[in-house]
């Protein structure tokens, strides 16, 4: 019988750090496991009310605090006296290798210190499972794995199904990107005006007398017509 494996993450104590709790959850979750995340400051009576609630098969503790020898205990001994002494108590966080296997020697699963790979608490978890319970855990269906490019040399082999898409994809981009007759007609258009307009207001290089006479009288008209008028 296959059926997804139900972890509880938990954090107790005065801990506020749950970068590592919600990144371990995260990676159940895509391993294809149910996971519940009980979040911050949680008693151990809460964590294993918790636990026997979800009917989970697994108890994961996250402690940074350094009070691993005290809450790991005590959520162990909740849980055997809530009659759930049989599902796996896991976790980690900063823990000597020393106080590893004191816990493991009182009856704690393995756990796991900083830089531990996910993957590796998820095959521990898999392996539990499968050794107590009989069942088969159900494993989430691995990422495809990404494109690559032809290694030099070596071309892959003809398509013609594949050709054609991509004429198509590429006839398609340059639809798109090509302008429209009336954008095309309006940019020739302003690209033949410009010059012109250049030419129309360049300046004579040499004004006569009498122009130049004509501009000054335009321009005095002009500097009267707006002189605002006298307040008598």
């Amino acid at each position: 019988m296959q059926r997804k494996i139900r972890v509880l993450v938990g954090k107790p104590g005065l801990d506020g750090h749950d970068r590592g709790a919600k990144v371990v959850a995260a990676a159940l979750r895509d391993a294809g496991m149910e996971v519940i995340y009980t979040g911050l400051h949680q008693t151990p009576e809460q964590v294993v009310e918790a636990a026997v609630q979800e009917d989970v098969d697994v108890v994961a503790l996250s402690i940074l605090s350094g009070a691993h020898m005290t809450l790991f205990p005590q959520v162990l001994e909740l849980m055997r006296e809530q009659g759930i002494g049989d599902k796996l108590l896991t976790g980690g966080g900063i823990i000597p290798p020393e106080d590893m296997q004191t816990l493991a020697d009182s009856g704690v699963g393995r756990l796991f210190g900083p830089g531990s790979s996910t993957q590796d608490i998820a095959v521990y978890i898999r392996e539990w499972f499968k050794t107590a319970t009989g069942d088969d855990p159900f494993v989430a269906p691995a990422p495809l794995a990404p494109a690559r490019l032809p290694s030099a040399g070596i071309m892959p082999a003809p398509s013609p199904a594949r050709d054609a898409h991509h004429a198509r994809a590429a006839k398609k981009v340059a639809k798109r990107r090509a302008p429209s007759r009336a954008t095309a007609a309006r940019r020739n258009g302003k690209a033949a005006s410009k010059p012109a307009k250049r030419a129309a207001a360049r300046p004579a290089a040499r004004a006569t007398p009498a122009r130049r006479a004509a501009v000054t009288r335009a321009a005095t008209k002009k500097a009267v017509r707006r002189k605002p008028a006298r307040r008598r």
